[in-house]
């Protein structure tokens, strides 16, 4: 048996143990080492592959005996052969009164009254443009899935303290009754905190103007907000619920509490919270194996996530829940990728063999992510991991579909693996099913490379902004008085403060995340997480004082971890010039959102001649002709200051960038 095991070694389960190969043969190209340190940048790197390689077996072999362990205890109490082939899984056309909605028994799920299997795909609908929803629904429903999940971000939804969106890319009705078109059920993750990611894990910054604040647990200033979030979210999916005929067959509470769990009052908080708004199906908690008691609520389903799972795991969930199906939550391929880091990648032969494995045993699963799309705009968040790691743009995450919606190798595997061991009914002969049509691919094209013809520079346009805020001391990104109260969530922030000598500049840690400091319009360097200290020149050909500029970059709150309730952004406190404190700010909030581009500017625009110094603005002319197609953007040596990239589509064919 151990020398089967071993044969068996493969990939971690946990994301981030064996993450040091490229996606698809793809490398991040930023943060590259200098020259000279390549060497042993690359050796370091050899080191670590073979760390993880030790580390992966270890975990591979602890998986595998947990999930031995389950299989034996499912076996005995359902009677259940290993061997079984079909497993039979329900869609909402098969299912004649969903009213029943889905419900526990013994060690099986069933719909509308019959044994059933949840085979789950994770699309983020906020992070997919809603005209290609159905498209990436009926990609999921082809691949033999037969239930959507996700998560819906409260900071997308409420950006400014009582003011909602439910329209556009962030219309949730919508997405969940297309999902029941295209015969999907739902699992739909409505928080108040998802994780997943995101700037704050979905947590809208403004929550964070509060000095005394506590996040996710029954501080009054938190629940009030939570309360007046819900009153607005859970009307609009109440009568999606399978009960009312609609395709919400579970709710999940919250997300991974156990790793946080800082109230053991917040979760029931949360559970009472959907009940008394009329949330009536099944309700379930999701954490990873070592947290899986301090996630738990009473009377509510506790599914995992696929890491840290061991034969401890089972025996902790059949002490507290008795037999009970097991849903993995979180079956997750890949982990995100981050600036500067290598892409992660996954072995599809490995995932095969993971599902294979649960799919033995009878385990319901969620893989995560079946199509990423794109973290659009400044929605992505940090990852805690060694010290500050922000997401990249592209949500790949090592799914099923590429980001722009097409399909992998991987697709198509999984595809002949769920056809394999599934039959859509109890009663159905296998050859017999009919398969949902797979749409096709869609057109791409190659259009002609831009170049940016005209520059407006950042200290050109400064005037023209709306009026700076002025304060003795340096205020952070959440705390100014824009947006009707609620702060600035995202993008820069410039500091300005006369001085009249130079000297050592030092942070103490307080520039979050990235500052470009410049005296006057001169470029002077960096202070960052890793650097905190810059010497400021004093110019002999300026006589009284100076403009010392810092330009921060907020790079994406962490998205999990106990330090949530610190990411606040900007200038979090004083900058010091020979050890004394800075005074008299001016600071300009510049959000980057389309009101703040496309605002009426003077034609200060000038010829980019050559490449400008500083922090700018440039246009150029994108023609894509009277039926415009997908495509993707490739920068050619952008450079460290290079973050972000904003387009409006016209009806004259040409996009403007």
């Amino acid at each position: 048996m151990q020398r089967t095991l071993l044969c068996r070694v493969g990939r971690s389960l946990e994301p981030g143990l064996g993450g040091a190969p490229t996606q698809r043969g793809e490398l991040r190209a930023a943060g590259c080492a200098p020259a000279g340190r390549r060497g042993g940048v690359e050796a370091g790197r050899r080191t670590l592959a073979r760390l993880r390689s030790m580390q992966t077996l270890l975990v591979r072999l602890v998986v595998l005996l947990g999930l031995t362990s389950r299989l034996l205890e499912t076996s005995a109490l359902t009677g259940a052969p290993w061997g079984r082939a079909s497993r039979v899984f329900l869609s909402p056309s098969q299912v004649k009164d969903r009213r029943l909605g889905l419900k526990v028994k013994d060690s099986n799920f069933t719909l509308g009254g019959f044994p059933s299997l949840i085979l789950a795909g994770t699309i983020h609908y906020f992070r997919v443009p809603k005209e290609y929803w159905r498209d990436r629904l009926l990609k999921l429903r082809a691949c033999g899935f037969n239930t959507v999940t996700t998560h819906v971000p409260w900071n997308l939804h409420e950006p400014r303290r009582g003011q909602f969106q439910f329209t556009g890319n962030l219309d949730l009705a919508v997405f969940i009754s297309m999902a029941l078109e295209v015969d999907l059920w739902v699992i739909l993750c409505p928080g108040p905190y998802i994780g997943s990611d995101l700037d704050l894990g979905g947590l809208p910054s403004w929550l964070l103007r509060d000095p005394k604040m506590k996040l996710r647990t029954t501080y009054k200033g938190f629940t009030k907000a939570v309360n007046h979030y819900f009153d607005e979210l859970i009307p609009r999916i109440v009568s999606l619920q399978v009960q009312e005929d609609g395709p919400i067959i579970a709710v999940q509470l919250e997300n991974e509490y156990g790793s946080y769990h800082m109230d053991e009052k917040y979760m029931p908080y949360v559970k009472q919270a959907l009940v008394t708004r009329g949330v009536k199906t099944l309700l379930m908690t999701a954490d990873t194996g070592q947290d899986l008691t301090g996630g738990r609520v009473k009377n509510v389903l506790a599914t995992l996530h696929l890491r840290s799972i061991n034969k401890a795991t089972y025996e902790t969930l059949s002490s507290f829940q008795g037999p009970s199906p097991v849903l993995m939550t979180v079956y997750t391929a890949s982990a995100p990728d981050g600036w500067g880091a290598l892409r992660h990648s996954l072995d599809p032969h490995l995932v095969m063999r993971d599902a294979r494995e649960m799919l033995a045993f009878w385990f319901s699963l969620n893989f995560y992510m079946f199509h990423g799309g794109t973290n659009f705009g400044f929605m992505g968040g940090s990852a805690p991991l060694h010290s500050y790691l922000p997401t990249v743009t592209s949500y790949d995450y090592g799914a099923l579909l590429t980001e722009d919606g097409d399909y992998t190798p991987e697709y198509v595997t999984f595809q002949e693996l769920l056809r394999s061991v599934t039959v859509p009914s109890h009663n159905l002969n296998p050859n017999e099913v009919h398969r949902p049509p797979q749409p096709e691919s869609r057109p791409r094209v190659v259009y002609k490379p831009v170049t940016a013809t005209y520059y407006m520079s950042l200290w050109d346009a400064l005037p023209y902004l709306d009026e700076p805020t002025r304060s003795a001391k340096p205020v952070s990104m959440e705390k100014l008085s824009v947006n009707q109260g609620s702060g600035q969530s995202s993008g820069y922030i410039l500091y300005e403060t006369a001085i009249s000598s130079g000297g050592l500049l030092t942070s103490r840690g307080h520039v979050q995340d990235r500052g470009q400091v410049f005296l006057d319009n001169l470029y002077i360097g960096v202070l960052d997480h890793a650097s905190t200290e810059l010497t400021i020149p004093r110019r002999s050909d300026y006589e009284g004082s100076q403009m010392l500029r810092i330009l921060v970059e907020n790079q994406g709150r962490l998205a999990c971890g106990p330090d949530i309730n610190k990411e606040r952004k900007g200038l979090t406190g004083d900058i010091y010039l020979n050890k004394s404190p800075l005074r008299k700010f001016k600071i300009y909030s510049l959000e980057m959102k389309p009101k703040f581009i496309q605002r009426d500017l003077p034609n200060i625009w000038k010829p980019a001649l050559f490449q400008p110094r500083g922090p700018a603005f440039f246009l150029g002319l994108l023609r894509v002709g009277d039926h415009p197609r997908d495509t993707f953007i490739k920068m050619q040596d952008p450079g460290c200051s290079l973050e972000r990239m904003r387009s409006w589509c016209s009806r004259s064919g040409s996009l403007p960038l």
